[in-house]
């Protein structure tokens, strides 16, 4: 006797999670540390000192 497979008839739609590793906090995670880096090569150029030194730490 064969047994056939049934297979659903609608695919669930399914939300894409508020949290954790999905590509939109991926793709915002990365546009931030982009502006953050650009923001201290300016400081840098700008002060003529890095980016530690600036802060005090140095």
């Amino acid at each position: 006797m064969k047994t056939e497979e049934i297979q659903p008839s609608v695919t669930p739609k399914l939300e894409e999670p508020k949290f954790g590793f999905n590509s939109y906090s991926e793709r915002l995670n990365s546009r931030a540390a982009m502006i953050g880096f650009a923001a201290i090569l300016i400081i840098e150029y700008t002060t003529g000192k890095g980016f530690l030194a600036w802060l005090g730490l140095l």
